[in-house]
């Protein structure tokens, strides 16, 4: 998806790739709904030049603020599980990422509520051994199916021999 090759040592592969689910982009849409009727309003019911030109700076300064931050936040931070490592990358200007090996990760699990089941999304909570404690990932989509990959990762890594038949 959205994860440069260029972060992949050799030989390393992408299992799941995602970033923060659409909900997200709720709130900023609404904003940009509200800040438009308000500079309609001011516009079609004071129509003053001054006073409508600096309401129209106001509102445009808000929609950056409000929907476009954002909506590049959004689009700049993504969550990348190899079948090594952990990768978490967010951020324009200042550009932060983390990185975690799949060894180091104890387990996985998801919580969510009504509005995240009706929109297929939830929580990934990541526990490791260190004094971290727990990693969340919010508003993760298919979140159940997300955790059961890499629940399913994990038990290779830290079992090589789970799930094989010995032809007993």
């Amino acid at each position: 998806m959205a994860i440069s090759p260029k972060l992949l040592n050799e030989g390393e592969k992408v299992v799941v790739d995602t970033r923060t689910h659409v909900k997200a982009l709720i709130l900023p849409i609404l904003m940009l709904v509200l800040f438009l009727a308000i500079g309609t309003f001011v516009q079609v019911k004071i129509d003053q030049g001054v006073l409508t030109n600096g309401a129209w700076i106001l509102v445009a300064v808000g929609i950056v603020w409000f929907v476009l931050r954002p909506l590049i936040i959004w689009a700049t931070a993504t969550y990348t599980f190899t079948d090594r490592r952990l990768i978490t990358r967010t951020g324009v200007i200042v550009r932060r990422g983390h990185d975690m090996p799949l060894a180091r990760i104890s387990d996985i699990a998801y919580e969510f509520g009504p509005i995240d089941r009706l929109l297929g999304c939830g929580t990934l909570l990541i526990s490791d051994a260190s004094t971290h404690g727990t990693i969340k990932l919010h508003d993760i989509p298919q979140v159940e199916e997300t955790q059961r990959t890499l629940n399913l990762m994990l038990q290779h890594i830290h079992d090589p021999a789970a799930g094989h038949d010995d032809g007993a």
